[in-house]
């Protein structure tokens, strides 16, 4: 997964092993749009028919900074160094096991979501934020 944000538009790279399954789709205020097509609830449907679930991506683009979305409530625990650790929002929880450092700062490198059955790892290479 490539993830770029920019102000309210996320761009969503998605590929399977060795590229299987590729994947772009873009999300902003005026609906999510999957490999370029017009935006709509059929993009939705799609992306949920290839990934076998719905993905919360409103709130992962927040979560994979390891912060809760705003205007939702949430629940947080921190590890020893006072990072978060584990956040529990929009019936996702979301833990956070490692950390790598982007320019001074310290941001998520593992991660794994978990809702009902449903458990999905994202391990970041690195991390390149615009300042």
């Amino acid at each position: 997964m490539n993830w770029r944000q920019r102000d309210q538009t996320s761009e969503v790279h998605l590929a399977g092993p060795l590229g299987v399954g590729a994947s772009v789709l873009r999300l902003s205020p005026a609906g999510l749009s999957l490999e370029g097509a017009p935006r709509g609830t059929d993009a939705l449907e799609e992306l949920q028919n290839r990934l076998g679930f719905d993905p919360p991506l409103h709130d992962m683009r927040y979560w994979l900074l390891g912060v809760p979305a705003p205007g939702e409530p949430f629940e947080l625990v921190r590890d020893a160094k006072d990072r978060a650790h584990q956040l529990q929002q929009a019936g996702w929880t979301i833990d956070i096991d490692r950390y790598l450092p982007d320019g001074g700062d310290l941001l998520p490198g593992h991660l794994t979501l978990t809702h009902e059955d449903i458990r999905v790892r994202i391990v970041v290479d690195r991390w390149n934020l615009s300042r």
